[in-house]
């Protein structure tokens, strides 16, 4: 049986990594809304031996969501890994002076897409041959300076996967919480620029010491 990995947020940085480290072992279903990124992860994946479907979506469209997690279930009937590494970063700033819109679309992609995405995706990794299990990423920047934004939804997210993780202890799916190094990836950028990107560690070995965890 084929065996299925959905990674959302996969155009780049730990998402990217993961799904090449998954090829080809894995059917790599790929989610981001980068058209371009994608195709270019596609051809890493093909050189690889690798095969994976692209789907460009925004994970805040529910419907589209919807329509993505039917149309896995016809034709594979099951997910064996669930790798959630869409986030928006929003841009750091004083609590008061937090951008509205920054704030809405982190909640929307951080919070709201996640809470959504879990009982769509419950259902198929229960239903994986082996038992299912979904993957987040800590990065716990709630209470930091200038982090507001960011660190209040990501650590709303973090929340959701606990509680999922708690109740899922008996029916399952195995839920994973990781806690990545440092990576050399845009994000970062964003929040450290100047930073010496010589001296952390490259999203290709961070992926593959979370998938020897696994």
């Amino acid at each position: 049986m084929t065996r299925i990995a959905l990674i959302t947020g996969a155009s780049r940085g730990l998402g990217a990594a993961l799904a090449e480290a998954l090829a080809p072992e894995h059917h790599i279903v790929a989610v981001a809304r980068t058209v371009g990124a994608l195709e270019e992860l596609d051809d890493r994946i093909g050189a690889k031996g690798g095969v994976a479907t692209l789907a460009p979506m925004d994970v805040t469209l529910t419907p589209a969501m919807a329509e993505l997690c039917r149309s896995i279930h016809d034709r594979w009937g099951h997910v064996d890994l669930w790798v959630h590494a869409a986030v928006h970063v929003a841009p750091l700033s004083p609590a008061d002076h937090v951008d509205a819109k920054d704030m809405q679309k982190s909640v929307a992609v951080n919070v709201t897409a996640t809470a959504t995405l879990i009982p769509f995706l419950a259902p198929l990794l229960r239903a994986a041959p082996d038992g299912g299990t979904a993957l987040f990423f800590d990065d716990p920047r709630a209470g930091q300076k200038f982090f507001g934004a960011y660190g209040a939804t990501k650590a709303a997210q973090i929340a959701l996967a606990r509680s999922w993780q708690a109740e899922a202890t008996s029916a399952g799916p195995r839920v994973v919480i990781a806690s990545p190094p440092p990576m050399p990836t845009a994000t970062r950028a964003r929040f450290f620029p100047g930073e010496d990107r010589a001296s952390l560690t490259q999203p290709g070995d961070v992926a593959r010491a979370i998938l020897a965890q696994l």
